[in-house]
């Protein structure tokens, strides 16, 4: 996952995942505009093994993360000093999560990104709906569906680690490591996005309590 190379930048072509366009728009009786992405919605999913009390996470690199990482004078250069800036800079911790790119229930995408991913097979059944909520507000405004399972080992059919050409490693963490690292201030930011965050709050507010007995 951190063996990175060859990094360098080019103008976006067509895509199927990214649509930028410019909003045109009258408010107020002023005229405005705002430039915009348009991509697909997702799915979110929280998993706690009760076997082992461990919530499940996927580990990867994520480009936006690492060039967000690069000093602004870095960022106009043919090819990125990797030794500067190593991959571990876009390693993100992460819901184990996937968009909607097929016509089928949410739920059922979720069902299939648990098993991608992580490797457990669930029911429909077994996941709880958790909230709908946009992501991206800014540029993007897509929606996210998050859901909650629990897992246990005689679920595990394989190892996961996503499907294709993605690579996605497994991250367990107990409760008490997971509040560890919501409530202790770093001096280096958490590498997860606002909605994993708010997956483990709710998790902790509603869930967590009859664990830790």
């Amino acid at each position: 996952m951190e063996d990175l190379k060859n990094v360098s930048f080019s103008p976006l072509p067509d895509t199927t995942y990214v649509r930028p366009f410019r909003f045109n728009y009258t408010q107020n009786g002023q005229s405005k505009s705002w430039d915009l992405l348009e991509v697909h919605d997702s799915v979110a999913i929280i998993i706690f093994n009760v076997e082992r009390k461990k919530l499940v996470f996927v580990k990867q690199f994520r480009p936006a993360v690492y060039f967000n990482s690069l000093e602004p004078e870095d960022r106009d250069v043919d090819v990125v000093d990797t030794d500067k800036y190593p991959a571990a800079l876009g390693v993100t911790l992460e819901l184990c999560a996937g968009i909607v790119d097929k016509d089928k229930p949410l739920v059922e995408i979720a069902r299939e990104e648990v098993l991608e991913e992580c490797g457990y097979h669930v029911k429909l059944s077994d996941l709880e709906l958790v909230n709908s909520y946009r992501s991206g507000v800014g540029v993007q405004g897509s929606k996210q569906t998050l859901y909650y399972c629990e897992v246990n080992d005689d679920m595990k059919q394989s190892a996961g680690g996503g499907v294709d050409d993605e690579i996605i490693d497994l991250v367990e963490m107990s409760i008490s490591q997971v509040e560890k690292m919501l409530f202790s201030p770093s001096a280096e930011s958490i590498r997860s996005p606002p909605s994993c965050l708010y997956g483990l709050m709710w998790f902790l507010h509603t869930k967590a309590p009859k664990y830790r007995k």
